[in-house]
């Protein structure tokens, strides 16, 4: 690999990772994903920076975003040093910890680094990833009745992907007395909603707890507003690759008529005109801008929700499919993916005896 050109417009975008491990200053250890320093910062040795870049060379910040401006700039956590010839890796106050002398291109990853004035033994161990690693995030927007869940439930059924409720977590957590249950139910008994920051870290450690088994997640219903979007920022930032929205469009009378419908199994009390309404105004005065925001981003895939569900699925299914393995694309459908999509009765319960 030849070394990386000064000129902005001629450089190649960073499109590696690294993740350090096993060191004695744990701080250090994590994701580091490509850096996001602006293109006008400059180094110790007077070259400016560019995205991806520090020194003329692949630069990366931490994914959990924790880092601190070392000297007053926002340089990255893993970074070449012109001046020193040098590879180094700083602590989350900017202290550099480890480093390594050699002008190679990359960071080395099979030669022992040294442990730095701020560090401690041992030097870790860096792995460098070709491929994004992060666990690949879509949210799923959409008004009451639009059909959310039952593409979600059809993705992971058929798909492979993970489901994730930001509403069942924090059941579940209440339900099981997780560690965060009584902040949570106290929260709840005194009439106010349950911080964002406690929602999106519980999502956050599912998607972690998940990771064995899948590396694509569909959230469903989040974000709802403003406040969720920050709370995502500050408790998951970049270690989680955000992909795109699913935004599923459905007029209100469509709607309506599919609460009403549903209204005669479901056993919630909100499946009702007024109560439609009245979330339905909500989701237009809060979550619709949210919607806005990743539009503007070119990061929403709409689909009209009002069609057919397999018309439904078919759309959903090729948004995801470029994430999706091709094995799963291909296999028939399950007996309960054929309920979910109206193909087949759904079983009949056994009485209660």
């Amino acid at each position: 690999m030849e070394s990386p050109s000064a000129t902005a417009e001629q450089l190649a975008p960073n499109t590696y990772y690294i993740t350090v491990s096993g060191s004695g200053t744990p701080e250090c250890d994590g994701l580091y994903v490509p850096s996001m320093a602006p293109a006008d910062v400059v180094s110790e040795s007077g070259t400016k920076s560019n995205p991806g870049y520090w020194n003329g060379r692949f630069a990366w910040d931490r994914a959990d975003g924790k880092a601190a401006l070392r000297n007053g700039k926002p340089n990255p956590s893993l970074s070449f040093s012109n001046t020193y010839k040098a590879w180094r890796i700083a602590r989350l106050d900017g202290h550099l910890a480890y480093t390594i002398l050699t002008d190679t291109n990359l960071p080395p990853t099979d030669t022992p680094w040294d442990v730095y004035r701020k560090g401690e033994a041992p030097a870790p161990t860096i792995v460098l990833h070709h491929q994004d690693p992060r666990p690949r995030v879509v949210f799923v927007l959409g008004g009451p009745g639009a059909g959310k869940g039952t593409m979600c439930e059809l993705a992971q059924q058929q798909l492979g992907w993970g489901h994730l409720s930001a509403g069942d977590l924090l059941r579940a957590e209440r339900s099981r007395g997780g560690e965060k249950a009584d902040l949570i139910n106290s929260i709840i008994v005194a009439g106010k909603i349950v911080p964002s920051e406690i929602t999106c870290g519980l999502l956050w450690t599912e998607i972690r707890r998940m990771c064995g088994t899948t590396t694509s997640f569909l959230v469903d219903g989040f974000p709802r507003n403003q406040e969720n979007v920050d709370a995502w920022e500050a408790v998951v930032g970049r270690a989680a690759s955000v992909r795109f929205m699913l935004f599923f469009e459905c007029p209100l009378p469509v709607l309506e008529a599919r609460i009403l419908g549903r209204a005669e199994y479901s056993g919630r009390k909100d499946d009702n005109v007024e109560s439609l309404r009245l979330r339905f105004n909500t989701y237009k005065n809060e979550t619709m801008p949210i919607v806005n925001l990743f539009r503007e981003k070119k990061q929403c895939i709409e689909v009209d929700s009002s069609l057919g569900r397999e018309a439904v699925y078919a759309l959903v299914k090729e948004s995801l499919s470029e994430m999706t393995d091709p094995t799963c694309l291909e296999a028939p459908l399950t007996e309960r993916s054929e309920c979910l999509l109206g193909l087949r009765a759904w079983p009949k319960r056994a009485p209660k005896t």
